[in-house]
């Protein structure tokens, strides 16, 4: 039986514990960040922990082998004196939506190979996409979410105050939202393109600009251009 330590209780600490504690052949614990004065001990410590305290937490923790779970931080973040690795799950995490892990993928990174196969092991018991991605391949990776989730939650935000101004039900747009999604699986984004700005279509995005408020506008251009440039 594994022995694992999962210190931090935010969205992927508890969302991780949750979905290990139910495999009979993994012994899981869950301590919050704030409570390092007595750690357990375990095989497998995941430091689900913000950026900016895994090298503070990490300093306090002796067990043999610690990891992070974050995308953007590096392994040399890591700042406990044994053998270190990342356990990167690669998806958002948000407190009231529960995560299937089966879809999730994992990109791992370890000292040694004795420790990459025992994250292997692990993200195998959880889903079935398993990457061994380096610290800088992992930073990009990290960066292209940002686009890919971040700031498309954000223009689906933006979409939403439209909607809610001119009083249209914002899911009326769930069904494209879910089809731009589910069409890059078959095409590349360059060719799933459409909409005004590809066909440049001044009169569509004339109209469309008159409709926005001067921060929304400005937003509109910049895509618009960036979309213009790339065709």
């Amino acid at each position: 039986m594994i022995s694992i330590l999962i210190v931090g209780n935010g969205n992927v600490g508890t969302q991780l514990f949750e979905a290990l504690k139910i495999i009979d052949t993994l012994n899981v614990s869950l301590i919050s960040s704030r409570d390092l004065s007595n750690i357990p001990k375990a095989e497998l410590t995941i430091v689900a922990v913000s950026d900016d305290a895994i090298d503070d937490v990490s300093s306090q923790i002796t067990n043999d082998f610690v990891v992070h779970t974050s995308g953007s931080v590096p392994l040399s973040a890591l700042k406990n004196n044994t053998r270190k690795g990342v356990f990167y799950p690669l998806q958002t995490f948000s407190k009231d939506k529960k995560v299937d892990f089966t879809k999730v993928p994992f990109c791992l990174e370890a000292t040694t190979d004795n420790d990459l196969k025992l994250l292997e092991t692990l993200a195998n018991y959880l889903g079935q996409k398993i990457y061994h991605i380096d610290s800088e391949q992992r930073k990009a990776i990290h960066v292209a979410a940002v686009f890919a989730n971040n700031f498309t939650n954000h223009l689906y935000k933006i979409a939403q105050d439209i909607c809610d101004t001119h009083q249209v039900p914002f899911e009326i747009l769930h069904p494209l939202i879910i089809e731009t999604a589910d069409k890059i699986k078959v095409l590349p984004p360059a060719l799933a393109q459409t909409g005004p700005a590809i066909r440049k279509d001044e009169a569509t995005i004339k109209n469309h600009l008159f409709m926005l408020s001067k921060k929304q506008q400005e937003i509109y251009k910049i895509i618009t251009k960036s979309i213009q440039n790339d065709a």
